[in-house]
């Protein structure tokens, strides 16, 4: 994957997030951790109406991971939003990125994973 210099790689699950930034070249990539942002997880209501049927019945959803989620996508979207943030490639689990995605900025998405 061609992934541009100084571009950013978000790293996102619902307990960690890490961002690194490419320092190589386009087709040779070294990533560098550049924040580990400490997130306020406090959104426990995000996506919950979105959680899948059976993890509703079975008691699969998990709050505490729907909040981190969604913390990780107002940080990352504010960023990208005031320009400090672009061509990033973001490599989330499906409940995560879902809330990470977001129309205003997804032109500046790298790619997804």
């Amino acid at each position: 994957m061609k992934l541009p210099v100084n571009s950013h790689v978000a790293v996102v699950d619902g307990e960690s997030f890490t961002l690194f930034r490419n320092e190589g070249r386009i087709l040779d990539p070294k990533l560098a951790v550049e924040d580990t942002p400490e997130l306020d997880a406090t959104n426990f209501s995000a996506g919950i109406r979105h959680q899948d049927d059976n993890g509703q019945r079975l008691g699969r959803t998990d709050l505490n991971e729907l909040a981190h989620g969604a913390a990780a996508a107002e940080w990352l979207n504010a960023k990208a939003i005031e320009g400090t943030l672009h061509d990033v490639l973001v490599i989330a689990d499906p409940k995560t990125l879902a809330r990470i995605i977001h129309r205003r900025w997804s032109d500046g998405l790298a790619g997804v994973a």
